[in-house]
């Protein structure tokens, strides 16, 4: 009746192969290629890197690190999987809140249509809470546009759509809720008339062509330094304060991106 214990596992031959040939030992070359490409950094997060690059070499049936290196680098498709799978990040309407009201009143001194740059803008929290916000304020709709860009492509899928979960919404009043979304099984859609007002484009910020989306009246980029390393940061830094119109015009970074 213990039979079933001293039964050995069958593999078939494609699952003896893989047993054979995986190789996820060293993931130094992958960090590096992926620094190099978006600049963000896992030096200080290598176990939970090699983690999750060997979960998706096993997802999409890459036996090494080695292989999904020379992969993604004829694979585009392959290498925008990967940047979406370990950029996936979580935010919220009004985040660091003191900010955007700071931007609503530069934007009422303008008195004139403004262009405003959100990088990154992730899942689309933050762009439209910068046009709420601006809304809120008597801000004329004509008066002003957000671009926003990130390099993770199901992220801005989902600004795209602009549905939404109570966690998302939390720091909004009951009466914005109402006004801004429909709430529908529990999601909270963002009505049309709000997502007008953004555009959102797949852009790495050290790709050359980043500079073609043109110059910005102000410039948010916030909690995205954090990724970088410190030579990265001042390069990032110097890009995109070649963005801005007025040179003098500070930038929006976040309280953690420190220089």
């Amino acid at each position: 009746m213990f039979d079933f214990f001293k039964k050995k596992v069958s593999l078939s031959n494609d699952e003896q192969k893989r047993v054979v040939t995986e190789d996820y030992a060293d993931v130094s070359q992958i960090a590096q290629y992926f620094k190099n490409e978006t600049g963000v950094t896992f030096d200080k997060q290598t176990t939970i890197l090699k983690s999750k690059v060997t979960t998706f070499c096993r997802q999409m049936a890459i036996g090494s690190f080695r292989e999904l290196l020379n992969a993604i680098k004829d694979d585009k498709k392959l290498k925008q999987s990967l940047v979406d799978y370990l950029t996936t990040n979580e935010t919220f309407f009004y985040r660091e809140f003191k900010q955007i009201e700071e931007l609503v009143r530069l934007v009422k001194n303008e008195g004139r249509r403004v262009e405003i740059l959100c990088a990154p803008s992730a899942t689309g929290e933050e762009p439209y809470s910068i046009v709420i916000a601006l809304l809120e304020a008597g801000v004329m709709p004509s008066n002003f546009h957000v671009t926003g860009i990130d390099i993770n492509s199901d992220a801005l899928s989902k600004a795209n759509k602009a549905v939404y979960r109570e966690r998302n919404v939390r720091n909004l009043s009951l009466e914005a809720i109402e006004k801004y979304f429909t709430k529908e099984n529990g999601n909270y859609i963002l009505k049309d008339f709000i997502k007008q007002h953004v555009t959102f484009i797949l852009m790495n910020l050290f790709d050359p062509s980043f500079k073609s989306i043109g110059k910005f009246d102000f410039v948010f980029s916030r909690n995205m330094l954090i990724y970088f390393d410190q030579e990265t940061k001042l390069k990032a830094k110097e890009i995109l304060e070649s963005m801005r119109k007025n040179q003098n015009q500070d930038i929006f970074f976040g309280h953690a991106d420190l220089f």
